[in-house]
This record gives structure tokens, sequence and C-alpha cells, in this order.
């Protein structure tokens, strides 16, 4: 029996917190019943890299070529959220988070000063909350400017496409850069455990509890998450179907502890945390290499049940040989998550080739080739 077989059908799972349901391993191989056999782990998808990027203007960009010798890796563009999903077959999305709890801190950013603009009219960069781009007072071009904005269009889009597999997104929480605070830009104010909490309310108020998959609804009771989901799995396909699922990219101490403080496995909590394996909380683990003696490696972490994100591409390394050498061993490694700059053909063009990352087919989603389980070609994985 392939590995990647006798993985799936050690996992056993009976459970409905939240609505999620699983089902034993003993029938999750029959092939009377294989849409209830296959899990949310048991499928891959392609993501995008900083997905609601967005290049800055001819004039602030010779602002960053003349403070920033690495400006050329900012000049990549992103079709909005909605268009990403419909259109580019994008499964996953990735956004960097900034707090903002009293609202307009960061609408006059230094990179506009200098380049002889005004402030950001942006009504949404005015609020309260948090905001959405990749480097404050730098390269803030965005999307959507705030995080309730793109996670109400990703909300309205799934109201439209009530089938959609369980959607990961990852979140990157960020902080304003000490040089350009020091040049008289914004200072963010640090995550602590009030506004890790204010994150967690702000997607349940969009995104709503009962399309959300979070770590109460996986882990067992008496379990860590690691034990859950290492002997009873994921929840079922079918169960998450047009729900999401939130993910931390975040490893740092000053990030995690205060997440977990009072959570160690993640009780009462949104976000699935960027875990070593051996941690209470790990279910989630990125490794972004996948090359190498790492593709090994990722699939035996996608064998055993942890959720894996990868990268088939680096900025532009890519893009400009056309090389598809890390995108096969994404493809390959099983991990379940594979981002890219580059999800549709064209978008390399302007450096040289025709590189494109897509699922084998232009798929929207397959079967994982890992851990994927017996019947799973038979279902139709997306409705």
């Amino acid at each position: 029996m392939p590995a990647g077989r006798r993985a799936a059908l050690t996992l056993a799972a009976l459970f409905g917190i939240a609505g999620i349901t699983a089902v034993p391993a003993a029938r999750a191989g029959t092939a009377h019943h294989p849409a209830s056999a296959v899990r949310m782990n048991q499928i891959q998808v392609i993501a995008t890299h900083n997905s609601y990027h967005r290049e800055l203007t001819d004039a602030e960009k010779l602002v960053q070529a003349k403070t920033d010798a690495n400006y050329w890796n900012l000049e990549y563009s992103h079709a909005s959220l909605p268009q990403q999903f419909t259109a580019q077959r994008v499964r996953s999305i990735e956004l960097d988070v900034f707090p903002d709890p009293e609202g307009g801190l960061y609408t006059k950013p230094l990179v506009r000063r200098d380049a002889g603009l005004g402030p950001l009219t942006d009504p949404e960069m005015s609020r309260p909350g948090f905001k959405v781009m990749h480097w404050a007072d730098h390269d803030y071009g965005t999307s959507c400017a705030s995080l309730d904005l793109c996670l109400r269009q990703v909300r309205s889009w799934s109201d439209a496409h009530p089938g959609h597999v369980p959607t990961p997104i990852l979140l990157e929480l960020k902080s304003t850069d000490p040089a350009m605070e020091k040049l008289g830009g914004a200072k963010s104010p640090k995550w602590d455990a009030t506004l890790l909490g204010q994150l967690d309310a702000a997607i349940r108020s969009v995104i709503g509890r009962e399309r959300l998959v979070t770590p109460d609804d996986v882990r067992r009771p008496g379990l860590t998450m690691e034990q859950s989901v290492l002997k009873y799995g994921w929840p079922t396909l079918e169960s998450a179907r047009g729900k999401f699922f939130f993910l931390m990219d975040n490893r740092a101490d000053d990030i995690q502890e205060p997440y977990l403080a009072g959570h160690p496995n993640l009780e009462n909590r949104v976000l699935f945390t960027d875990a070593t394996p051996g941690r209470p909380d790990a279910a989630f683990v990125e490794q972004n290499v996948p090359t190498g003696d790492n593709t090994a490696q990722i699939q035996d972490l996608v064998r055993r049940g942890y959720f894996v994100r990868t990268r088939a591409d680096e900025p532009f390394t890519e893009a400009k040989s056309g090389d598809t050498t890390r995108l096969r061993a994404a493809l390959a490694s099983g991990a379940q998550v594979v981002s890219t700059d580059f999800p549709v053909v064209g978008m390399a063009a302007r450096y040289g080739s025709d590189y494109v990352a897509q699922l084998p087919g232009g798929a929207t989603v397959r079967c994982d080739p890992v851990n994927a389980p017996r019947g799973c070609a038979r279902v139709r994985l997306e409705r």
C-alpha cells in the first residue's frame, strides 16, 4: 500500500464542533463514500503571495529607487481579491496586517511626501482597526486598504460561490520600520494580547463564526492541538465547504507568546499558529523552500497530518528565468498551499519569461498527491 494511503487510513475521527464533522478512518478509505472520505488537508491549492499588493506611482517609484537598493522587488501588482478567486483560480491569499486602533495612523506615507504628493484620502485609511499593506511609509499600495474591507470582499465572493473549498487566509502581523520611524514616519503600537484579541474579533465579525474553521473545531477534548490533528485528523471537506480558516505567518516570540498566553492549544482563538512539530499548538507548519531535502520533509509533515504552506517562486528568480524546478518540487511536496506571485500567464512577461505557477491542467483544486485517500479522484472537490 502506498505510504500516502497508509497515512490517510491511520487517521480516525468522529466529531461535530460548530458544524464541523469528520468520518472514521475505517470508512474514509471505502469506495462507497468517496466524498465523505476527503478531508480539508487532503487537497492542494494555489495561493498568492502578498495578495493585496499594488505598485506605487512612477513618482513614488523614483523615491523608492533612491532609498531602497532592492526597490525592484516591489514591482508587481495583483488583481483584486475577488478577481483572483474568480478569474485566476486562486484558493488561498496572504494579507499583511498593521494595527491602527485609533485610525489614520498611516495616511501620510513618507514616500508620498518625498514624491511631492499629499496624504492618502481613502476613507478606509482613517477608520480605526487594522490596515493591509506591505511596508508602511515606503510600499503602501494595496487593493483593499483595511482588513475589514479585504474580508468583506472575501465574504461577498464566498456568498456568491458557496461551494468553494475551505480557503486558507495567511496573515502576517507587521509593525512599522524603525528606520522609517526615525525619519518621521508612523510608529505602530506593539502587538499585545489586547490587539490580538481585537484581531480575532474583527475576523469573526466580518466572516462570521459559522463560516470559520477555528482551532476549537479541530481540537479534541483532553488533547493538544497537535495530538488532535495527528491522531484524529482535520474536518472533512464537505463539512468545511464554503468556509475560511486563518493561519499566522509570524513565528517571532513577541507575536506568538501573547497570542498563546492563556490559550496554549489555541482555545477560543481564530488563527492557527505557525508552530514547530512537537509543540502543543502545532497543526500548521510553514516550509517555504520546497527543494532539496525539504521536499521529503514536507511530504513527511503532510503524511503525518500537518497543514503546510510552501512557495513556488521567490520574488523574481523564476519569473526572470522561467525555471519551474521549484514549482515542480512544491507541487510534488504535497504542501496543501503552494504560494506564488504569478498565478496566471502574462504576469511574468515584464521580467522576460512566460513563467506561471498553476496546478496541473490549470485546475482550481486537486487531490493532494501525498495524502489524498482512495476515491478522491472521483470527488467533485469544488461545487
